[in-house]
């Protein structure tokens, strides 16, 4: 190596961020491994490059001990006090054995190793660059397919979407720009693993933070989302300003947030309703656009049982029981729902159990405003 090289290693580190001396000595090893394969040594060597030249020296190394066995790693005590009176038993005995044309083999190793390390430093730069991103949406663009999976071009890496994260039905066109959410990223040797998803509820959450500008102040919180990608959503808001309305936050004027969001996600619908502590209001907010009468608690075995009019069952249950299954996720209570006629046949009587205000509250939120973007299953 020359002068040159070493000046191009201190514009790598400066640039890249790779120490020199780091470089130097992974391109020690490599020469040692180079030395080895080229000219069969089985002895013990050592390669050392000057900093300051350059040149690089291979140095056989031997063990001074009273008796030799093995002529390849050992010297006699005799004959290495013959090179230096100084060694004991135990010492090291170095030997210049640098083979002539080495720095051919040294220049192009070096070579080798340097680009390796750069790339490896790259690889190491974008893994830490989007492992921060992780639970958040980054916008990519539709690169190829692979086996049902979708390649998502970031510009100086690529993203997996695999088919369990995309959205039933969605069609993903080539060069088409589309928002994604990071499920993860793990470092491989090949480069960072970048999964990322169409369908994660984490998605939802976060297109709803760029379009209403209360949710990213703090003023509004989602505080649980459930989702069935592709065809419905329910999300739970609250408010930390008596003044502000979570629900109508969301919705914005004329329903122009939430249809912003809707368009993000293919024509998805989505319920937003209120949030309560009381577990009851809760549910019966859930099961919105359905009217609810009565909600009854099993704490011991998380169930709720919700009593609504007959008219309203099958939209209370929504189609193939979506709408009681997406309320159950969001909650966390089991849903038992149950027409009026039914409950009173079991019972003789519904006692209404949703305090009138809290139950006109959930009627605003839900059935016939269309800027909420809700269709009656």
């Amino acid at each position: 190596m020359n002068i040159e090289f070493l000046h191009a290693l201190d514009d790598i580190e400066k640039e890249k961020g790779i120490s020199k001396e780091v470089l130097i000595e992974a391109i020690e090893t490599a020469l040692l491994s180079a030395y080895k394969k080229e000219f069969g040594s089985k002895e013990n060597v050592r390669v050392h490059i000057v900093p300051d030249s350059g040149e690089v020296h291979v140095y056989s190394q031997k063990k001074v001990v009273d008796e030799v066995n093995n002529e390849r790693k050992e010297i006699s005590l005799e004959e290495a006090q013959k090179l230096n009176k100084n060694y004991e038993p135990g010492d090291i005995v170095e030997k210049e054995v640098t083979p002539a044309n080495f720095g051919r083999i040294a220049a192009q190793t070096a070579k080798q190793v340097v680009m390796q390390r750069i790339r490896e430093a790259e690889r190491d730069v974008i893994y830490e660059e989007y492992k921060q991103k992780e639970g958040e949406i980054i916008t990519g663009t539709v690169q190829r397919f692979h086996n049902n999976n979708v390649l998502i071009d970031l510009g100086r890496t690529e993203a997996l979407l695999p088919p369990s994260e995309q959205i039933p039905g969605e069609l993903y066109e080539m060069g088409r720009r589309i928002k994604v959410y990071v499920v993860e990223v793990a470092s491989t040797t090949k480069g960072p693993r970048i999964l990322v998803s169409r369908s994660h509820p984490g998605l939802l959450k976060r297109l709803f933070e760029v379009e209403v500008p209360e949710i990213f102040d703090g003023i509004v919180e989602i505080k649980a989302v459930a989702r069935e990608a592709g065809y419905r959503s329910k999300m739970a808001v609250s408010s930390y300003d008596e003044n502000v309305d979570p629900v109508g936050s969301c919705v914005g004027p004329k329903g122009m947030r939430v249809q912003a969001v809707v368009d993000q996600l293919n024509g998805e619908k989505i319920d937003i309703i209120e949030w309560s502590e009381d577990p009851a209001i809760l549910v019966a907010n859930a099961l919105n656009p359905a009217k609810v009468i009565n909600v009854s608690l099993d704490e011991e075995e998380k169930v709720a049982e919700v009593v609504v009019p007959d008219f309203q069952l099958s939209l209370a249950i929504g189609k193939e029981g979506q709408n009681a299954r997406l309320a159950a996720k969001l909650t966390g209570w089991k849903v038992d729902i149950k027409s009026e006629s039914q409950f009173e046949k079991e019972t003789g009587e519904v006692e209404k159990k949703i305090p009138a205000d809290d139950g006109e509250k959930v009627d605003e939120v839900g059935v016939e405003d269309d800027s909420l973007d809700i269709e009656e299953s």
